[in-house]
């Protein structure tokens, strides 16, 4: 049980501000729209990692199907040429982090080749909408990838029939679930990815059985009680606060960047607490990744061959069934090796993969 609560804590909010000229779901306008002149470091930039100033991105904000706005950062082409259309890809993760984290890193990269790229703060989280805040949930955050995919097709310079997902952490799990239900994807990369209804209601290495899942219940439905009661949402206290050095590698490898100054962000969830104690009822009632067999786009999965997740991995990769997938297991890497380890993130292979299939 313990074990699980912990999974709660890895991965994604994001989003920052400003509209592009007047790009907003749901605005009446009957042009595609250029984004606004773009600079080369957002107002208060508050990015974890290495800024190539090579590379502009500019905030935007974009409403969900459900009228949450979601706050991203969009990242241009580098020698971006407004008068030409270019590949797109939507990035969200990992669970409980910010798009100024992981998600930001790999937009910024495949920026530097040739992609139009938005990383986004999914809703209740970061910088978007949405009450309660730190609360996840596996319809509407999977509606969030959707809106993302939205939003890019509204841009004049992007190829509305080359748009593509990338899932990090516990957001791989929605990718692939937005991939499953949106002819528009034409490819999806999930990186060290979680199934995160599979997490909550099976457990981790599938131990949880229907007694187990019932007692999780009665924990769940009391704790919901309790919050009527005192008309709030009580939050999980912050795991990777409490990891001790004899906890297992994952634990101490999530703490070492979510809690210190390689990963720390002030808006994510897994860097200062946790999400609602109630956020497993949702997963539980809602699994991911139902149809992944019925996925005819291109997916390709990547884990760190050390990763404790790549079990998880595997069986999705496992499920699928068309012909263009690929599994990548990248030597002697963890999980969290593949959040911000630029010499073990295989970019390289991402761009080849993307490219393949986003002619």
């Amino acid at each position: 049980m313990k074990r699980m609560r912990t999974h709660l804590i890895v991965a994604l909010a994001l989003l920052c501000a400003l509209h592009i000229g007047g790009m907003a779901y749901g605005q009446k306008t009957k042009q595609k729209q250029r984004p606004a002149q773009a600079v080369n470091r957002l107002a208060n930039d508050t990015r974890v990692f290495k800024i190539d100033p090579t590379i502009d991105v500019q905030g935007v904000r974009f409403k969900n199907r459900f009228g949450t706005e979601l706050a991203g950062h969009l990242y241009l082409p580098k020698g971006y040429d407004g008068a030409k259309r270019y590949p797109a890809v939507a990035i969200c993760g990992p669970f409980g982090a910010v798009k100024e984290q992981a998600s930001g890193l790999y937009a910024q990269e495949l920026a530097t080749r040739g992609f139009v790229a938005l990383a986004f703060d999914p809703s209740f989280t970061g910088e978007s909408g949405g009450e309660t805040r730190s609360v996840a949930a596996p319809d509407i955050n999977t509606e969030d990838f959707g809106a993302a995919v939205d939003y890019l097709t509204r841009l004049r310079n992007v190829d509305g029939a080359r748009i593509a997902l990338v899932g990090i952490g516990g957001w791989g799990g929605m990718a692939i679930t937005e991939a499953s239900i949106d002819t528009r994807v034409k490819a999806t990369v999930v990186s060290s990815m979680y199934d995160m209804g599979s997490l909550f209601a099976d457990g981790y290495f599938y131990t949880k059985n229907a007694d187990g899942r019932y007692e999780e219940l009665r924990r769940l439905s009391t704790q919901r009680t309790r919050d009527a009661q005192i008309d709030s949402r009580e939050v999980s206290a912050g795991e990777l606060e409490r990891v001790s050095p004899d906890a297992p590698r994952y634990l101490r490898d999530l703490q070492a960047y979510f809690k210190s100054g390689r990963g720390y962000h002030k808006r994510s969830i897994s860097s200062n607490g946790g999400w609602t104690k109630t956020t497993p009822l949702s997963f539980i009632a809602t699994p991911l990744c139902t149809r992944a067999g019925e996925i005819r786009s291109a997916v390709l999965v990547v884990h760190g061959e050390k990763a404790h997740t790549r079990p998880m991995g595997e069986a999705l990769f496992g499920r699928l069934n068309g012909t263009n997938k690929e599994l990548y297991l990248v030597p002697d890497a963890t999980h969290v090796d593949l959040f911000d380890n630029m010499k073990r993130i295989p970019f390289d292979t991402i761009e080849r993969f993307l490219k393949e299939y986003l002619k």
